[in-house]
């Protein structure tokens, strides 16, 4: 009898072809759709941006022209010291404070945020895995719930009018100890710890010189989305520091674009100003951020 063959697959192909090899997905070139759509996007989310910088260099008429204005002015520099000479808004002072609220919360939930993960994924204690289903559940309560009792609470300690009261409440979050606990149980292996222990390593030794090594990328990702949030904070700020002379940078904002007349060319100059340390944040820690959001996607 004669023996028939079996057909033949591509992949099977491939492999009897001299030098050719099953092309990865990811390997696949982009085509030229894939470009024009990337492009596209990337217009999009950058438009309102540039707009915001075009009538920030521009007169009051710019924002009634239609079509509207796309090419920036030249009143930028007089916008700015409009901004920054306004008595009741406080800007620069704004500017400085949103700087140590957001330096001071990053910090603190970079510290508090990897070592609690690091409790959770690699510490053993009775109880662990119900606190963890605490922590995560607290994700689903809205902040707007507690405003009232942390208001009081802040009160109490005489905190309200003061940066603490901004500070205190974002020091640690649920959702950076959740983040960094699933990204050290991906990356940080049992053995090493365990090597650590036999060579005599403590608990804040092994913390500090295998696990943060190890979590860069998460912390840098982390990190950046903790400054942002803060950065962006608006209603917690605007309660507790009504009628301070030290407000944050949203709030300022928020007194730029009060009263029965705004002037948009000052709120936008303003709102411009408040974005170019996000950018930068963003610029510096970019390919952090996508080395930590892949490393934490993929288990190795």
């Amino acid at each position: 009898m004669t023996a028939v063959a079996p057909p033949r697959t591509p992949v099977a192909a491939a492999r009897r072809r001299p030098g050719a090899m099953a092309r990865a997905p990811q390997d696949s070139p982009a085509g030229v759709w894939t470009y024009v759509f990337l492009a596209l996007t990337m217009l999009f989310a950058a438009f309102p941006l540039y707009w915001m910088f075009v009538i920030a260099t521009s007169n009051d008429e710019a924002l009634a022209k239609l079509p509207p204005a796309v090419i920036p002015g030249d009143r930028f520099m007089t916008n700015v010291n409009e901004v920054f000479s306004l008595q009741d808004v406080y800007f620069a002072a704004s500017l400085v404070n949103s700087v140590i609220v957001s330096s001071v919360v990053t910090a603190s939930v970079l510290f508090f945020c990897s070592l609690a993960g690091f409790a959770f994924a690699k510490l053993r204690f009775k109880g662990s895995n119900a606190l963890m289903v605490f922590v995560v559940l607290t994700l689903t309560v809205p902040n707007q719930l507690g405003i009232v009792a942390l208001y009081i609470v802040m009160g109490k300690l005489g905190w309200n009018g003061t940066l603490l009261a901004v500070i205190a409440p974002g020091l640690v979050t649920a959702f950076g100890v959740f983040y960094m606990r699933q990204f050290i149980v991906n990356t940080v292996p049992d053995e090493l710890i365990e090597s650590a222990r036999v060579d005599g390593a403590t608990t804040m030794r092994v913390y500090a010189n295998i696990v943060l090594p190890a979590i860069r990328p998460a912390l840098a990702v982390l990190g950046l989305l903790s400054f942002v949030a803060t950065w962006n904070e608006f209603q917690w700020p605007l309660i507790t520091l009504s009628g301070t002379d030290f407000p944050t940078s949203m709030v300022a904002i928020s007194d730029l674009a009060s009263g029965n007349y705004v002037i948009y060319r000052r709120v936008l100059a303003g709102a411009f100003l408040a974005t170019i340390p996000l950018l930068v944040m963003l610029f510096i820690g970019g390919r952090q951020i996508v080395r930590g959001i892949m490393e934490g996607a993929v288990k190795s």
